[in-house]
């Protein structure tokens, strides 16, 4: 089959070249970008550019919008501008990784543009999973190393079901430290060995 370009194509465009995005508000909702090109033209921007993505598939995928204004790698189908893919998004002399790279090079970083962070720390003997706000006032670290689940929170804890809540520590004790204790429920039952109130 011969492939002959389109009426009105112009050059075309092998391997990658970079971009910047400059809209991301898809109208059609398909999860596309523009991008302009300044090595071609500080004033020409592309067609809506798809996006490849990891296990990307019907309502699945992982879904990384890059932001308007961020540097992507894009390649064009059969070196045609006017169907162009982002490959991925770059980091850059401005725009730098969340973590320093000495002290990266055991994490796995997923960090948002308001800096909710999820963090897996393979350092050996340190061993970690946390989930944080940006000011980590708000977490929950898993301490594979001390073999500890933290949650901590500077305002108010919820933990919410409709079917039953278990707290389990059967070869361990159980301690409630607070202010004030409340107990609300239709019916309470307690039973121990031995009952100690102070």
């Amino acid at each position: 089959m011969i492939d002959h370009d389109p009426p009105g194509s112009g050059q075309r465009f092998f391997g990658v070249v970079v971009g910047i995005v400059t809209d991301n508000q898809d109208p059609d909702g398909l999860g596309r970008v523009r991008v302009r090109f300044p090595w071609l033209s500080g004033e020409h921007t592309s067609d809506w550019a798809r996006i490849a993505a990891p296990m990307a598939g019907p309502s699945r995928g992982a879904y990384f919008l890059p932001e308007v204004e961020d540097e992507v790698l894009v390649a064009f189908e059969r070196g045609r501008p006017e169907f162009a893919y982002v490959l991925g998004a770059l980091w850059n002399g401005k725009d730098r990784p969340p973590v320093a790279a000495d002290k990266g090079k055991d994490q796995r970083i997923l960090r948002s543009r308001s800096g909710l962070q999820i963090t897996l720390d393979d350092t050996a003997g340190g061993e970690k999973l946390e989930l944080r706000d940006k000011d980590g006032k708000n977490q929950l670290v898993i301490d594979v190393a001390a073999g500890t689940i933290t949650i901590q929170s500077d305002a108010e804890l919820r933990i919410l079901t409709k079917k039953k809540l278990t707290l389990g520590t059967a070869d361990a004790d159980l301690a409630v430290e607070c202010k004030n204790f409340t107990v609300t429920c239709s019916k309470l039952d307690v039973n121990g060995g031995a009952l100690e109130v102070k």
